[in-house]
Formats: C-alpha cells, sequence, structure tokens
C-alpha cells in the first residue's frame, strides 16, 4: 500500500503540475481544467479510510500552497493583512469529499466505476464552487462588492466538473493500470451476471 500510495501523490503532484500549464477552455466560458481532484477522488476510491486522509491533507495542502491569497490592504501604519483564503481549508474539503467518495467504495470494489466517474464531476465543481463562496463572502464583507452569481460563474463553476466526468474514466483506467504496475490489489471482482 505504501508504494501505491506514493505513486498516487507523485501522480497528484503531476497533475496539480498539468493543469496550470492547461490554458481555460473558451468553449466553457473559461472553466479551467482540474486534474489534481481526479487523482484524489482515484485514492479515496482505492485507499483504506486512514490512507485517503492522508492523501486528503497532502492534495489539500498542495492546492493551498499554489492558491493561498493574502492582501495587504491600505498603506503606512494604517495597513493590514487580509486572508481571503487560508492555508487549511481545502484540507478539510477535500477531507470530506474523500469521505463521501470512499463511502461509495463497496460499489467500486464490485467493479461498478459509472458512479463514481459521475460524483467525480460533482465533486470537483464543489471544490470549485466551495472556493467561490468563501472569496465572495469574504470580499462581500470587506470590499462591499454585491455577491452574484452569473452565467460565466456557473459555467466556471459547472466547466471543471463536466471536464472532470468525461476524463475520469481515462485517469481512473491510467490510476488503475499504475496500481497493477506496482502491485497493488484493488479487491475488485467482476459484476456476477445475475446482477446485470
Amino acid at each position: 500500500m505504501i508504494r501505491f500510495f506514493l505513486v498516487l501523490l507523485l501522480a497528484a503532484f503531476g497533475a496539480l503540475v498539468l493543469q496550470f500549464f492547461i490554458p481555460p477552455l473558451p468553449i466553457l466560458s473559461g472553466a479551467r481544467v482540474l486534474l489534481m481532484p481526479l487523482v484524489f477522488f482515484f485514492g479515496a476510491l482505492a485507499l483504506p479510510f486512514g490512507g485517503m486522509l492522508v492523501l486528503a491533507f497532502a492534495c489539500g495542502f498542495m492546492w493551498d500552497a499554489l492558491t493561498v491569497q493574502v492582501l495587504e490592504i491600505g498603506m503606512g501604519p494604517t495597513s493590514a493583512t487580509v486572508v481571503e483564503i487560508g492555508l487549511g481549508w481545502s484540507i478539510v474539503l477535500y477531507a470530506v469529499l474523500g469521505s463521501v467518495m470512499s463511502g461509495l467504495r463497496p460499489l467500486f470494489k464490485r467493479g461498478r466505476w459509472e458512479i463514481h466517474c459521475l460524483m467525480s464531476g460533482l465533486c470537483t465543481s464543489a471544490i470549485v464552487l466551495s472556493e467561490f463562496l468563501m472569496l465572495s463572502v469574504r470580499r462581500a464583507a470587506l470590499y462591499n462588492v454585491p455577491f452574484e452569481f452569473n452565467r460565466d460563474i456557473w459555467w466556471r463553476i459547472g466547466g471543471p466538473g463536466l471536464v472532470a466526468l468525461i476524463l475520469a474514466p481515462i485517469a481512473f483506467f491510467f490510476l488503475k493500470s499504475l496500481a497493477a504496475l506496482v502491485s497493488y490489489n484493488l479487491n475488485m471482482r467482476p459484476i456476477e451476471e445475475e446482477e446485470i
């Protein structure tokens, strides 16, 4: 399990680096392609609950280390430091969403992967939505900026989930192949004939 955990950790880091080189998709109003959540959600299905929590900590910390926002407001002695996105919030979010995916692990072990692809898309959109809500609430309180949802914002929230939904079968197949390469048993068994 340790070897596969390290493979997932390296894959998550590689996916995080790669997703920053993929430009926003103009077809989806500038939605981003988020690859690291796909690696994490596969890890939530493949690892035991404790391993998933450690992976949630690592993925959340990597995401927060790149996206933390600290602003300096004002100048001179009246300046103040405002943290818009704090370090550590993604760790909790990844742990909660990973727990949901981990709860669906018995279906994954039975060979049912369809629900996990759908959940990967929904959970990826939930990550973007929670980040948007946190920024909006914080900015509304600090700068009296109106809290609004328009069509472009909805596409930027739902677009990454839609892309994750499309890419999930490919990513899961690739990560399943990596698990076989390091001899990690996913304990998957095919669906029995009478269950179809």
